[in-house]
């Protein structure tokens, strides 16, 4: 048999050692990894993909710990992602929680990947995706992903799971902000952990009224919850995984709503392909011609800007944008 069919076979079967070593590959960048994964894509699909989001410190590590122990006692098998915001020379220290989820590490329907971002300010680094097809191949029944934070600009999540959990916390007045200039578009379930600390009620209150003002009652299909949890202390996780389950069986029960989330998945997914592979391919079809240092000295000498010269470059190569052939009379 060849080698790659073999792999996707053993990773089908769910061998944990071939999944492992194809997941180190891909983040290395090794070109038969590549060449694995394509094959592996057509048996990936029927995962329920969760993602995790909110700004470092909320906790979300242990209320992944916390569904992970729920979802193993229901006899569901998981694959987790950890985005860890480190260094990709150093590989960066773990942070505390996820040493904590390391207990679930012995258990056999459970796989544990923590991936660098490597520099990818979307909250998810460019492996994450491939890792999820691997996990999802795998077999595995739900695929957490817990992403790096926060911020206007770090919705990749909302596109690539499923299930979109916003984590925040009682006390930080600025992540409320941050909700209201539109990062709560992509929660399907909004959390407020830490509950026992001061200002919990007035955050839950105040999370209820944005998402009554950001769509009139009676007017929306899915109406995310906003739930309670103290995480270290395992509270509210079981009311947690319902409101996941119940999110799930509303994509099921919808068929719009599912394809709209698959349909927003994949076309992430491709366009990040795209993005990474145009980007390399024409970063090093310019250092081999010369054209990029001698760009870069234009710009030095101020004989152009990086604006005007990367603008001149793109309709260089690609032409102006098409707007179509005129309609026939």
């Amino acid at each position: 048999m060849d080698k790659t069919l073999r792999v996707v076979e053993q990773i089908r079967r769910g061998e944990v050692r071939a999944a492992a070593r194809l997941i180190r590959e891909l983040d290395d960048g090794v070109p038969a990894a590549r060449e694995t994964l394509k094959h592996l894509y057509r048996h990936s699909g029927r995962a329920h993909i969760v993602g995790l989001t909110g700004s470092p410190g909320g906790g979300k590590s242990t209320l992944t710990d916390r569904l992970i122990r729920y979802l193993r006692q229901e006899g569901k098998t998981v694959g987790v992602i950890a985005v860890d915001p480190t260094s990709p020379f150093s590989g960066g220290a773990i942070l505390g929680d996820r040493i904590r989820m390391q207990r679930h590490a012995t258990d056999d329907g459970v796989f544990i990947r923590s991936l660098a971002t490597r520099g990818h300010f979307g909250g998810l680094s460019a492996s994450a995706r491939a890792v999820i097809t691997v996990l999802d191949a795998m077999g595995k029944d739900y695929i957490l992903v817990e992403t790096v934070g926060v911020g206007q600009d770090e919705v990749e999540i909302a596109a690539t799971a499923y299930t979109t959990i916003l984590v925040t916390v009682p006390g930080w007045g600025d992540d409320i902000q941050a909700l209201k200039a539109g990062i709560l578009e992509v929660a399907d379930i909004l959390v407020v952990n830490k509950a026992d600390r001061e200002g919990a009620s007035r955050t839950y209150q105040e999370l209820l009224q944005m998402l009554e003002l950001r769509v009139p009652q009676g007017k929306m299909a899915w109406r995310p919850p906003v739930l309670l949890t103290q995480a270290k202390d395992n509270e509210g996780i079981e009311e947690l995984l319902a409101a996941v389950r119940q999110h799930e069986a509303y994509l099921q029960g919808d068929a719009s709503a599912f394809q709209a989330a698959r349909v927003a998945k994949v076309r992430q997914e491709f366009l990040e392909l795209l993005k990474e592979g145009v980007f390399r391919h024409l970063v090093e079809q310019l250092e081999a011609d010369g054209r990029l240092a001698a760009i870069i000295q234009e710009i030095l000498a101020r004989r152009t800007d990086p604006y005007s010269a990367s603008e001149l470059l793109i309709l260089e190569l690609l032409g102006p944008v098409s707007q179509g052939a005129p309609r026939e009379s």
